[in-house]
């Protein structure tokens, strides 16, 4: 079977050692040899013209990876500097909070502070003006007491104590009010006791007279009142005590 086979590639060997025997003036073997080169070089044009379109391809899809890397690269770079924007829009947003705070704060405490500079100063005004009032008050006090009954007498008493009035109603217009707490239980916090007095009949602790009267301005105790407290009489009821403390 081997030799048969070897026989046969033996055939097909020398019949084409006969063909490539054709003389070369054979009209019909030169053009087949012409269409033959025709064709390998179409073939070669084709291969070449295809190697060529790889290559360019290839150098295209190279310059295209280049150009994907370089904005893969610009935008990675981008997002850097854009998560930095934000990170400084942020520090910024917090400065300015902190900053609009401390502001604010600034404000409050000047304010504060001037509120409270306007009060010292209403208060000094007031104290200067006090001994004036306690004078005009003992005034009044001994010119009623006085045995002196003429109309012009009496009428210059009247002046004086319109004129007490009037500062008084001036001092209340701010803030400024009278402790006059003759009968009322004593308070420590608005009263100064001067002097004790017996007296059974009045409960304990209790004030017998004000010798001179205190003053308050803004809830805040700017003079207290000189006063004399009873003792010796029965304790004061808690419902008393209850009543003076809430009023």
């Amino acid at each position: 079977m081997k030799q048969t086979d070897d026989f046969e590639r033996n055939d097909a060997m020398q019949a084409d050692e006969d063909t490539m025997k054709v003389p070369i003036d054979d009209p019909q073997a030169e053009q087949e040899a012409q269409e033959l080169d025709e064709e390998a070089m179409v073939e070669a044009a084709i291969r070449a013209g295809e190697q060529a379109a790889e290559e360019e391809l290839a150098n295209d899809i190279g310059r295209v990876r280049a150009e994907r890397d370089e904005l893969y690269q610009r935008l990675e770079e981008c997002t850097c500097e854009v998560d930095a924007a934000k990170q400084q829009a942020a520090d910024a947003v917090d400065r300015l909070a902190r900053l609009q705070a401390d502001w604010e704060n600034f404000r409050r405490r000047t304010r504060q502070e001037r509120e409270a500079e306007r009060e010292r100063a209403a208060e000094s005004l007031v104290l200067g003006l006090l001994p004036i009032l306690d004078d005009m008050e003992r005034a009044v006090d001994h010119a009623r007491q006085s045995d002196e009954q003429s109309d012009e007498y009496y009428q210059f008493v009247d002046g004086v104590s319109a004129v007490h009035d009037k500062m008084l109603g001036v001092l209340a217009k701010v803030g400024v009010e009278v402790i006059d707490p003759a009968g009322e239980p004593f308070e420590p916090l608005s009263h100064q006791a001067v002097g004790r007095e017996e007296n059974t009949e009045a409960y304990d602790e209790t004030v017998a007279q004000v010798y001179q009267r205190g003053y308050r301005m803004g809830g805040k105790v700017i003079r207290s009142a000189m006063v004399t407290v009873t003792y010796g009489g029965p304790k004061r009821p808690a419902e008393d005590d209850a009543t003076s403390e809430d009023a």
